[in-house]
């Protein structure tokens, strides 16, 4: 079994959203050496409407991204995510035959936060558990039941101390962007939970973090 973090940016802050940063490549050094320290085999980098091209053996990183839909956000993970949707809000369902069409699987994202990706008829790969809402599992749990699909989990991380405390674990022989997507169709995935010493002192600023952060991308442009 492998653990890896589904849904991670290596960012703390959404604007400019859909554009590269200088910091994206320090962020994902961070995730990585966080990473290494808390036992992850794999990451997959999925910012907002565009994806980062870094590579590294240790964890494994997954291409990913995303996509932010007129429905509400579709995770992206695979060999050959988009590097770009240019902020468009396509449809999700034109989401995941992009994600198909490239090798890659396609993910319902928080789907209970300013969301309704889970209403929309479309052949979706997975549905997640985010470590910014884990109590919501069985509420999870029964869209999955429903849909015939596996559940699978990812931080959200926006600052390494949030990573891996929802992660997936991977049933497969060896852990490439490949092999995980056909574990994700197979069904040989199930979410993870860790509770770390960290949080005792960080998780108290983890809602006022985030209460600044919105207030900050509801006040920028884009």
């Amino acid at each position: 079994m492998y653990a890896v973090d589904l849904h991670l940016h290596t960012r703390p802050f959404h604007n400019p959203r859909g554009a590269p940063t200088a910091f994206d490549p320090y962020g994902a050094k961070l995730m990585a050496a966080t990473a290494r320290n808390r036992g992850l085999d794999g990451l997959a980098l999925t910012n907002h409407d565009y994806s980062v091209p870094y590579s590294n053996a240790d964890p494994v990183f997954v291409p990913g991204i995303e996509v932010t839909t007129r429905h509400g956000h579709v995770l992206v993970v695979g060999p050959d995510p988009p590097r770009r949707t240019h902020n468009q809000k396509p449809h999700p369902a034109d989401v995941v035959e992009d994600a198909h069409e490239r090798g890659c699987a396609a993910i319902i994202a928080h789907p209970f936060r300013d969301s309704t990706v889970m209403k929309v008829d479309a052949p979706f790969d997975a549905v997640e558990i985010n470590g910014k809402h884990p109590e919501r599992k069985p509420n999870i749990d029964r869209i999955a039941e429903e849909r015939g699909i596996p559940v699978v989990g990812g931080s959200d991380a926006h600052f390494p101390f949030e990573l891996g405390r929802v992660h997936t674990l991977v049933d497969a022989d060896e852990l490439t962007p490949e092999s995980l997507v056909a574990a994700i169709r197979d069904g040989r995935v199930e979410p993870g939970r860790r509770t770390y010493l960290t949080d005792r002192v960080l998780l108290p600023m983890y809602d006022a973090i985030h209460d600044v952060r919105d207030f900050a991308n509801r006040a920028l442009p884009g």
